[in-house]
């Protein structure tokens, strides 16, 4: 399922597997990482972005050194897309400059999303409450193993011990 779902987009691999993981490649190459399991708060400003005019903007950088999956769990992120959406969208680059305010916030891929991560649901939620009508958001908690999977563990285990 994995393979074929590459070919819809190089994010659905990491959800059929259903593990948080370092992707590599078009998204087919998958280890597995385990960050650290934060609450993010998701904003939409009201614009779409075409993920080709991003990945084929002149000054997108072309030449970024891979890094290796711990140093990158332990760096500042960087998103080479970031300045360039920031550049050509200013809905994304006022939602992020305002979101910075209060969290580390970033872009999602080549956005139109930004997210910003909190230790707490709750201190996500407050900032929440103070976004503009004219954005939607909501807030979700991260986790480095999908749910549905947790589910199926635990049904597996409860058939096991039935029998």
């Amino acid at each position: 399922m994995a393979e074929i779902g590459l070919a819809l987009g190089a994010d659905v691999p990491v959800f059929v597997r259903g593990f948080a993981a370092f992707a590599e490649g078009v998204g087919e190459k998958l280890s597995p990482a385990e960050p650290e399991e934060l609450w993010y708060l998701v904003v939409k400003p009201k614009v779409s972005i075409a993920t080709v005019d991003i990945f084929t903007h002149p000054d997108l950088p072309r030449n970024t050194p891979k890094q290796e999956l711990a140093t990158l769990l332990d760096s500042t992120y960087g998103n080479d897309c970031e300045k360039i959406v920031r550049m050509l969208y200013p809905e994304v680059d006022n939602q992020l400059s305002w979101l910075l305010q209060y969290a580390p916030s970033r872009l999602t891929g080549t956005g139109s999303c930004v997210f910003s991560e909190f230790k707490t649901q709750e201190n996500a939620q407050k900032v929440l409450e103070l976004l503009p009508d004219t954005v939607s958001a909501y807030v979700a908690k991260g986790c480095n193993r999908s749910p549905l999977l947790e589910t199926l563990a635990n049904y597996e285990l409860a058939l096991l011990q039935s029998v």
